[in-house]
């Protein structure tokens, strides 16, 4: 019988072979979605498409409040110097702990040196490169990069032979790509014939062509052929496009031969899609939202982005979606979600985010206030007439005469 090829998994890489993973999405991606996708029971977890200028130039450094790896960088804005004081952004974050060997970063890239250069600044946090071939969207395919690169292969190849040759074996991680369907079969079988010679150990591809959008049905007539080729060449095969749950990612995975999958829309509306039927299966919109709350605070996530998962964890019909979405603050969340037992925590989170409460919970915390303050004032009439009545008793009983008490004015 002969031996299945299989390229080599490095020391501190990860196989891809046997994995349902969460899809890398742009928002959707960032670090608690890829957190909550881990806890739900996703194998691996791709991070959004990072760019490779973007990356390079940034500093690491660990977040001792949030136990988080944070690279940052000062903002240009077109300035030749920045500003005295400016404010460093974020540009990636990670939690080395509670994802770091299961973390693949993604890259947008056109040229292998700027691809090494960034790479070699993340690598050693990761368990992959993943080279992000399939983006059809304009800010990725307008610079070369994404979808771009199936149209200039030799382009593409370079970039991988040069990750797999200069950060791959250095730091002991694999590096992978993530593809389109191309035009014809034959395209496509002759492209991912050049990529499985660059050395990588994995290949996406999601099942729909350039032009095409994800309402479209994904195509999976190629599927197989796209198997087989990965597998003569030893390159673990992912598929993605039109996978709704981990039930449904395993049967297709036997159905068409590829070694796993990737979820991506459904995740994004509901993580808990990484339960099997016999785990659970999918949790209740409110369960999936309070638990999301919760670890992004734990990591002081960014409040856009924060509202924008609510935003699709939340369904729109649902009373909270509206006012969710006009929230300002991590507090004013909480008390829309009625999560009063992570206030105390929302509070410290938005004082450092230096998130303000909109003028509805400034008013509604002033009544609240103010409820208190007469709640107190009328407590202590209370006290007053009952003093009072003390001292016309004692009075009366040793005197036989009614006093007359001031009254405060």
């Amino acid at each position: 019988m002969t031996p299945i090829k299989r390229v080599p998994i490095p020391k501190n890489g990860v196989d891809y072979r046997g994995k349902v993973v969460l899809a890398p999405m742009v928002r959707s991606g960032e670090l608690p979605s890829r957190l909550l996708a881990l806890q739900y029971g996703a194998d691996l977890v791709w991070g959004p498409e990072t760019i490779d200028r973007a990356l390079i130039g940034t500093t690491r450094r660990v977040n001792p409040i949030t136990s988080t790896v944070d690279f940052t960088r000062l903002p240009s804005n077109g300035l030749k110097l920045p500003k005295k004081d400016q404010k460093e952004s974020l540009i990636y974050r990670l939690h080395p702990i509670r994802e770091g060997r299961n973390l693949i970063f993604q890259m947008g890239t056109s040229s292998p040196e700027r691809a090494v250069q960034a790479a070699r600044l993340i690598a050693g946090d990761v368990a992959g490169i993943d080279i992000n071939a399939g983006c059809p969207k304009p800010f990725s395919t307008s610079g070369g990069m994404g979808a771009a690169l199936l149209q200039t292969p030799d382009t593409l190849c370079a970039i991988l032979e040069a990750l797999v040759n200069k950060v791959g074996s250095e730091y002991e991680i694999g590096i992978s790509v993530k593809i389109r369907l191309l035009e014809t079969r034959e395209l496509t079988e002759n492209l991912v014939r050049k990529l499985c010679g660059t050395g990588i150990t994995g290949l996406t591809v999601h099942c729909r062509t350039t032009p095409m959008r994800p309402r479209e049905r994904a195509i999976r007539d190629q599927l197989r052929m796209i198997a087989a080729i990965c597998k003569e060449a030893g390159v673990a095969c992912l598929m993605n496009g039109d996978v709704e749950n981990k039930d449904a990612a395993l049967r297709l995975m036997q159905e068409f031969g590829v070694d796993g999958a990737m979820i991506a829309t459904c995740a994004e509306s509901n993580p808990s899609c990484f339960q099997t039927q016999e785990a659970g299966g999918l949790l209740p919109w409110r369960e999936v939202v309070q638990q999301y709350v919760r670890t992004s605070l734990e990591v002081e996530n960014r409040w856009g982005n924060t509202k924008f998962l609510l935003g699709q964890l939340i369904p729109g019909k649902e009373a909270a979606y509206r006012r969710v979405t006009g929230a300002k603050s991590y507090q004013e969340l909480c008390d829309i979600l009625d999560l009063g037992d992570l206030e105390h925590e929302a509070a410290d989170v938005d004082r450092r985010l230096g998130l303000q409460p909109s003028a509805s919970q400034t008013v509604n915390q002033a009544k609240i206030t103010n409820k208190s303050a007469k709640a107190a004032g009328g407590n202590m009439r209370a006290r007053n007439s009952l003093a009072s009545k003390s001292l016309r008793s004692a009075t009366e009983v040793m005197t036989g005469v009614t006093p007359v008490l001031e009254t405060a004015t």
